[in-house]
């Protein structure tokens, strides 16, 4: 089985918190879960999900799993920028990257750091964050790696043995 994606491995309630937020604050988040959700077929109508609050509206497409893996990326990129800049910033300032409460440059250019930085900066996630660093490390070794050297020895020695 493989693994699961970093969004997928959050708690459901945090992954409702999540695109119910979205939904409070992307003017075309609803309209696009409800088409989601509408096209899963139940009967349901594009009218019915209208006036559904988005907590309400943001359990059912997390119980029906209708993110797609863009929406993943977005779900999590306003969680470790928006919502919990604290992971992003630990890493960050121990990869000696320039950074605004968690937020990159936009001009910066990647690879971002070196190596070592990276790890440095893996080590200090994973010890001031535990869990949620690792999903972190993690979440940027799926959409970022390109930008983090050495990100993929780092991951790789999170994991466990593999069978032979």
């Amino acid at each position: 089985m493989p693994p699961l994606s970093p969004y997928r491995s959050l708690p459901a309630e945090r992954r409702v918190a999540l695109v119910a937020y979205e939904i409070k604050t992307q003017r075309e988040a609803r309209s696009i879960f409800i088409q989601r959700l509408v096209g899963r077929g139940g009967g349901f109508r594009p009218a019915s999900f209208q006036n559904w609050p988005a907590e309400r509206l943001a359990q059912e497409v997390v119980r029906l799993k209708v993110e797609s893996a863009q929406d993943e990326l977005g779900l999590m990129q306003t969680l470790y920028v928006d919502l919990e800049p604290a992971i992003q910033s630990t890493f960050l300032d121990a990869a000696g990257v320039k950074h605004d409460k968690g937020r990159i440059d936009e001009n910066a250019e990647p690879p971002f750091c070196s190596a070592d930085s990276v790890k440095t900066a893996a080590d200090a996630a994973i010890a001031q964050h535990g869990d949620d660093g690792v999903r972190y490390l993690r979440t940027i070794h799926r959409y970022a790696s390109e930008s983090w050297p050495g990100l993929e020895d780092v991951i790789a020695a999170l994991e466990p043995p593999s069978a032979a």
